[in-house]
């Protein structure tokens, strides 16, 4: 016979002002197996976790049930408590009396109260049928890959090679460096971007435990937490870097010269045969082959010819390379929503319409007009710029609910740059809410407007049209009521953050779960937010949702805080409540295998039977839902288990 005891939690009074706990109490220590029923204020606090220790001990429980709250919450702290006195952790269960009982049924006393007490006869009968277990074991390869090279994933790989291990940069394009090396100045301080990374870029090159592996996509990534085996395909860059020396003589010689800079976001040109930046990290240039002339026509091949060390290799094919990992950590990054996709405000057809990145790389020092500010259309300097924030923002019917976070900010900067760039000039800020909650940032919005007399309109336009040589802006000053028609020459629009199309294709590669916008969907927003939903595989930086370069770089460290806590250990140690298979009834018809989300288990073709692959299963219960022989069960949520649990709870139903 079971000897089972109940420990109800008040919650302060989360659940004490729901539901009767004296009443609660006296019902459920009547319950078969029950030897002990108690309540307590707050059972999650050190006194309460010692009252079930002592009682455990004191009444000699082979099992327990906790009500109180969600088990995503408390379930591990009571289970180590059980540990801890040599009960199974896993013959303890929660039965949430908060977010399905108190919360939703606050005034409503009686029937909280009953549902409460159908709750707990439930769980009862769940942790009576449960098995003790033993965690699952799992050996470490303590290497890890980042995948993107912005500042994020510059940041990671820096921290965990630092802390002595192993470390793979996948960065897709020629350098690392990401849209922060696009930067004009940094707001509150105005730092240089460049000044800030570029150090860190160098250290990542030089440093001995990474492997930097630029102009570089993981194809695939195959096993679990701990045990991952990652398929890099490297570009054919058609330079060989062993021989290049950098020298240039390529790209000075190459005839191509009218290719639109992606670097420069299309304000200036590089040629075929291209180093992205001056600063770029590796710094060996690479031959866009959909613009060169060689691989077009089958004619040219100068910088072959020109290159004094032989480095020019058109046979050069792309190479794949298989790398085992631990842990991963997803730094994609972003970019911003489309100009061609904003009809009202010219849909990119306006040439003096410009978005904000083509504004950071005009604004910069070292950018294609040398900071000098000039309008793309005829390169006159503008008299009057206008910004528009929150384009596509906040927007569900057009674009994305979400605010893009760091829009407020960065136009405040570009609008102060330009007053002194262009001290004569006129700058307008169309806004609907101006959101400045970072460290400094109140401070720069209130020197915006006191030093550098930014002209701030409160109301966000309508339209955005030409108007001769002048752009002109339709829009309502929404505090006091006036409609605006306002000519200037130039207007900068704040798009929407958006996830990379390449990081959702890679996203969908690695089978890696989404919100429904497109970011990493992280295990819990408050508890863990810096984990993916596939166990060793982490989240750094935009990735996961618009934030700025303080908040990223701090989620960047984060993340590899999670990565060392994971190599520091042994072994890893998992949940055993996962899939099980019993192999006598087993058809081999393949279901299971089809539904489960993380590819955990497998039709042994020889066997003809499946198996679970116990590092990999996450105990979603999707095999076992899906097995018509039902040979296939999720362990201690058996079939029998939840049929027991539907029995009981709906014995007394009116």
């Amino acid at each position: 016979m079971a000897r089972i005891g109940i420990f109800i939690c008040h919650c302060g009074n989360n659940i004490a002002g729901a539901v009767d706990i004296a009443a609660l109490v006296e019902r459920v220590s009547h319950l078969p197996d029950v030897v002990f029923a108690t309540d307590y204020k707050f059972l999650c606090s050190a006194p309460g976790q010692q009252l079930i220790a002592d009682k455990i001990v004191e009444h000699k429980l082979d099992a327990v049930v906790n009500a109180h709250c969600s088990p995503t919450l408390h379930e591990r702290t009571f289970r180590n408590v059980a540990a801890s006195v040599g009960l199974n952790p896993y013959r303890l269960e929660v039965a949430n009396i908060r977010e399905q009982v108190s919360w939703p049924h606050w005034h409503d006393k009686e029937l909280a109260t009953k549902k409460a007490f159908i709750i707990i006869k439930q769980t009862l009968e769940k942790v009576r049928r449960n098995i003790a277990l033993d965690d699952v074991k799992i050996p470490i390869t303590r290497s890890a890959m980042v995948i993107g090279g912005g500042i994020a994933g510059i940041q990671a790989s820096l921290d965990i090679a630092d802390a002595g291990y192993e470390v793979y940069l996948i960065e897709k394009s020629p350098s690392i460096g990401g849209k922060m090396l696009q930067l004009s100045e940094t707001f509150p301080t105005l730092d240089c971007p460049q000044c800030i990374a570029t150090p860190k870029m160098t250290d990542v090159a030089n440093h001995p435990n990474i492997n930097l592996m630029a102009y570089s996509e993981v194809e695939k990534i195959d096993g679990y937490i701990g045990n991952f085996k990652a398929t890099v395909r490297h570009k054919a860059s058609y330079i060989d870097n062993e021989k290049c020396t950098g020298c240039g003589a390529c790209m000075e010689k190459c005839p191509s010269k009218k290719i639109p800079s992606e670097f420069e976001r299309g304000i200036s040109n590089r040629t075929a045969v291209y180093i992205p930046f001056a600063q770029a990290v590796p710094n060996y240039p690479v031959i866009d082959a959909d613009n060169c002339i060689h691989f077009k026509t089958g004619k040219c091949g100068l910088c072959q010819k020109v290159c004094p060390v032989d480095a020019i290799d058109f046979e050069q094919v792309d190479r794949f390379e298989e790398i085992e990992i631990g842990a991963v950590v997803i730094a994609t990054g972003y970019e911003l929503y489309p100009l061609e996709e904003i009809p009202e405000y010219g849909g990119g057809k306006i040439p003096d319409v410009i978005d904000a990145l083509t504004m950071e790389r005009i604004l910069a020092p070292a950018g294609p007009t040398n900071g000098i500010v000039k309008r793309p259309s005829d390169g006159k300097i503008p008299k009057s710029v206008a910004f528009i924030h929150c384009v596509r923002s906040r927007d569900p019917e057009h674009g994305v609910p979400y605010c893009s976070r760091i829009c407020c900010m960065y136009l405040i900067k570009q609008a102060m740059l330009y007053k002194h760039a262009v001290e004569d000039g006129h700058a307008y800020d169309f806004y609907i809410d101006l959101r400045t909650n970072g460290k400094g940032y109140e401070e720069f919005y209130q020197r915006a407007q006191e030093e550098d007399w930014i002209t701030f309109i409160r109301g966000k336009p309508a339209r955005i049209i030409q108007n001769g040589d002048k752009v002109q802006i339709w829009s309502t000053d929404t505090l006091s009521g006036r409609q605006i028609k306002l000519d200037v020459d130039m207007v900068v629009l704040a798009p929407a953050m958006i996830p990379s199309k390449a990081g959702q294709e890679l996203l969908k590669k690695l089978r890696l779960a989404t919100d429904e916008y497109g970011w990493v969907k992280e295990q819990h927003l408050k508890l863990r937010p810096l984990e993916s939903m596939t166990g060793g595989i982490f989240i750094a930086g935009v990735a996961q949702y618009p934030k700025d370069i303080t908040d990223t770089v701090a989620q960047a460290s984060g993340a590899v805080a999670k990565v060392l806590d994971m190599f520091g250990q042994p072994e890893l140690v998992r949940s055993p409540t996962i899939a099980r298979v019993d192999q006598e009834i087993c058809a081999g018809c393949g279901y299971c295998e089809k539904t489960c989300p993380y590819e955990a288990i497998k039709v042994d073709e020889v066997k003809k039977v499946a198996f679970v692959n116990e590092a990999l299963c996450e105990g979603c219960g999707a095999c076992a839902a899906s097995c018509p022989s039902g040979a296939v069960q999720h362990t201690n949520f058996f079939k029998g288990q939840i049929f027991s649990m539907v029995l009981e709870a709906t014995r007394d139903y009116e």
